[in-house]
Formats: C-alpha cells, sequence, structure tokens
C-alpha cells in the first residue's frame, strides 16, 4: 500500500468507527450532557482527568466550557487536573503517581460535582482511583473509554455513566473521544440557557 492509499485508509477507518459509535453512544452522551448540563446549573464544577492523549483532552474539554464552545455565553465550571505540574510532582514524588488525580478530587470535588475520567483502555490506575475517590466525596463519574470499558466499566455505580467506544485501536478511540467532547460541550450549551452562571 502507497503513502496516499494508507492516509485514505485512515480516514475511511475513523469515519466508520464514527458512524458505529454515534449508533452506541448517542443515548449515554446525551444522558452525560444532561448530567454535567445539572450539575452546572446548581453552581457546581466538572472535573477532568486522563494521561497522555486523554490529559490533552482534558484540558481541551475543560477550556471549551471555561472560555467557550460556538457560541457566548458565560464561563462554566470546569478544571483539567492535569495541568498542575507542581501539585502533579509533588504528589507523585511524596505518595505515588497513582494518586496524582484522587488526591486533586479529593480536595476539590464536592457532592454533586461530575469527574470526567477519561482512559483509552479503561485500566489507567490513576483514573480508577479518581473514580474512588470521587466516589467516596459523592460525585457522579462520566467515564469516556474504549476497548470495552476495562476496569472503568467494572467500577461504575448506577447512577454514573459509561461512555465507551466500541473500537480497540487507541487511535481511533481517541478520534471518537474528541468528537465526544465536542458533543458535550454543544449539548450542555444547547440545555443551558444562554446566562448560564
Amino acid at each position: 500500500m502507497n503513502l496516499t492509499d494508507r492516509i485514505r485508509q485512515h480516514f475511511a477507518d475513523s469515519a466508520q468507527t464514527k458512524l458505529a459509535a454515534a449508533e452506541a453512544l448517542a443515548g449515554p452522551i446525551a444522558a452525560a450532557v444532561e448530567l454535567m448540563a445539572r450539575c452546572l446549573a446548581a453552581g457546581g464544577k466538572i472535573l477532568a482527568c486522563g494521561n497522555g492523549g486523554s490529559a490533552a483532552d482534558s484540558q481541551h474539554f475543560a477550556a471549551e466550557l471555561l472560555n467557550r464552545f460556538e457560541k457566548e455565553r458565560a464561563p462554566l465550571a470546569a478544571i483539567a487536573l492535569t495541568t498542575d505540574t507542581s501539585t502533579l510532582t509533588s504528589i507523585a514524588n511524596d505518595y505515588a503517581y497513582e494518586q496524582v488525580f484522587a488526591k486533586q478530587v479529593t480536595a476539590l470535588g464536592r457532592p454533586g460535582d461530575v469527574l470526567l475520567a477519561i482512559s483509552t483502555s479503561g485500566n489507567s490506575p490513576n483514573v480508577l482511583a479518581a473514580m474512588e475517590a470521587a466516589r467516596k466525596k459523592d460525585l457522579r463519574v462520566v467515564a469516556l473509554t474504549g476497548k470495552g470499558g476495562g476496569a472503568m466499566a467494572k467500577k461504575l455505580a448506577a447512577e454514573d455513566i459509561l461512555l465507551d467506544v466500541p473500537a480497540s485501536r487507541t487511535a481511533r478511540i481517541q478520534e471518537v473521544h474528541l468528537l465526544t467532547l465536542h458533543c458535550l460541550c454543544d449539548g450542555i450549551d444547547a440545555v443551558l440557557p444562554g446566562d448560564a452562571p
């Protein structure tokens, strides 16, 4: 296969994965939008975490809410737990890397807040620890995963939401994750009033 055919194949595979994901995820994404919108309307916040590309997705999502997505509106409360290098490195150094998000959830989370936990495999130990901390603080969890949801899917409570991309290839899962985050942002903007807090 030559290089241009290889590139075309990536586009085709991505499109097919997204179409399959639309069928599987439209309902759960709508439920996540409603949960997040209720949280924000009540004065709560969304905490987001993940590693690597998922860390970047956490930051992207928080920026879209805190600043704006596609329409003018008041800023919405969202924090990416992946950005404070002093906090991350001190927790990793003094305790363990597994605790870098959990300790922040414990400190910053309040009942009624939402944790957006992102992991393509569903098995990231520090994201799992953040979910456990969220449960102790009475936060709801939206788990954005792939590959069947991994250990994260098994740790969700009945009131939590699983957004599991039906794919096994990391690149395809990450591409659907970005689209999912944009769907969440668009949905939140559609559900909340224009002068949302």
